[in-house]
């Protein structure tokens, strides 16, 4: 195969996605689908490997994610049902003051965000974001985008996120330096992208329509058995710990010991996030006074929305995979490393090119780095953790319209489709871009 034909090929497929998605207006898994199997058959695949081929690729990914979408969606239901979400946005907000209350939104969004998909967070903290701009007379915009952009550089970079795992995985990253330098490298993006932008486009983009919404939350009041402030934050940062603790066990244990076994155990992604959710069971719902059948219900009807985030993650995982298998990635690889690509520089754009055509973040991002991973392997001095920042920075480009995200946004601020382009795609974009930047210079020091 030469490499203008798997060039050739693989932009076909992508191109094909985006006009399917985005123009046809066609189901995303289907799409994702068809796709994949036409690109395995046309690259000369054996019809009866293509399907086991798609197969293994979207089982692999699920079944490394697939554990954690559920635990982490469950974790946000308690938070949102106990008031712990309101708990933590009234006592930060409290201690920013009136003036920086888009500050406040800011760490709001960075925590919340740790354990819950993009979707789940905005609409767990906008009916805050509501309450805060009409009590501290702020423009609901400066008080919005801050928390957006938070909730987006979360997802995007900083595990135990889901997203940032199938990456993890991927590229092989240690997940204790990619949580640091997740904190490190996208706390000054969600500044620039979040507070101070905003302050920048909220009096250019006034707010004319009526948004009842609005009018919904701000009349909406607090639950009144809240929890604890610090008792929130320890459940929602628990798996963080935990993970943390397993990163350097090795430094503070002999490998292969009973205690280095623990530490390991304790800190795999799903053992925290599972000891996160029954912590969660007990401090945000019997401490409540939940019943348990009400805490049973929680956590059965906050799965269902799951349902096509995860087709669409293994529909990734599989087209992916097809690449792979096809020996279309292989021929792309040698060719990007004959014309010595920057390997970060690769990634990002790949994340680029699939968040524009899906729209998913999630998808853009274990699509891009299971068709970048290989070509990690043969790449040196390239840390595996910039790799997964620089990829997720990637996966949230353009907040494109075939984004759910840019749809909520639209619809919960009231804003025009042109205004949400001015505000949010922008955001979308400067983290994008700033992430590049930033890795690539991280990369001269790492």
């Amino acid at each position: 195969m030469s490499a203008l034909f798997a060039i050739s090929l693989a932009t076909a497929a992508i191109l094909a996605i985006v006009v399917l998605i985005a123009y046809f207006r066609l189901n995303p898994f289907i799409v994702l689908f068809t796709t994949s199997l036409a690109l395995a058959l046309a690259a000369g695949m054996p019809a009866d490997k293509v399907v086991k081929s798609f197969e293994e690729g979207a089982g692999h990914v699920l079944g490394h994610v697939g554990t954690v979408i559920a635990l982490g969606t469950m974790l946000g239901k308690m938070l949102a049902e106990s008031g712990g979400a309101d708990r933590i946005a009234l006592t930060i907000s409290s201690w920013a003051g009136r003036s920086r209350v888009d500050w406040a939104m800011m760490v709001i969004g960075l925590l919340i965000g740790l354990p819950v998909f993009f979707e789940v967070g905005f609409v767990l903290l906008i009916p805050l974001a509501f309450v805060l701009a009409a009590r501290t007379d702020t423009p609901l915009l400066r008080v919005a985008l801050p928390m957006g952009a938070a909730l987006s550089v979360t997802h995007a970079m900083i595990p135990p996120h889901p997203a940032t795992l199938l990456a993890l995985s991927a590229y092989h990253a240690n997940t204790g330096h990619t949580i640091f330098l997740g904190i490190l490298i996208g706390t000054p993006i969600a500044i620039i992208a979040g507070p101070l932008y905003a302050r920048f486009i909220a009096p250019r983009v006034p707010l004319t329509e009526e948004n009842p919404l609005a009018e919904q939350f701000v009349n909406r009041e607090p639950p009144k058995n809240m929890p604890g402030f610090g008792i929130t934050v320890f459940t929602i940062l628990s798996p963080v710990v935990l993970m943390l603790i397993a990163s350097i066990a090795d430094r503070v244990s002999a490998p292969g010991t009973s205690l280095n076994t623990a530490l390991h155990f304790v800190g795999n992604t799903d053992i925290a996030l599972v000891l996160a959710v029954i912590l969660s069971f007990y401090v945000l719902g019997l401490a409540r006074g939940f019943s348990r059948d009400t805490i049973l219900k929680f956590t059965n009807e906050c799965l269902g929305p799951t349902a096509l985030i995860m087709l669409l993650v293994g529909a990734g995982g599989g087209f992916g995979r097809e690449l792979v298998d096809s020996g279309v990635s292989k021929v792309i690889t040698d060719t990007a490393l004959d014309f010595n690509v920057p390997i970060l520089v690769l990634g990002w754009l790949l994340a680029v090119i699939v968040r524009v055509a899906c729209g998913s973040a999630t998808v853009a991002m274990s699509t891009a780095s299971s068709i970048a991973g290989p070509i990690l392997l043969k790449s040196h001095g390239v840390s595996p953790e910039l790799m997964v920042l620089v990829t997720g920075a990637g996966s949230v480009a353009f907040g494109p319209m075939n984004d759910a995200g840019f749809w909520q946004i639209k619809e919960y601020l009231g804003l025009t489709v042109p205004q949400t382009i001015k505000t949010w795609c922008v955001i979308e974009t400067l983290i994008a871009f700033l992430g590049l930047g930033f890795c690539l210079m991280a990369s001269m020091v790492i």
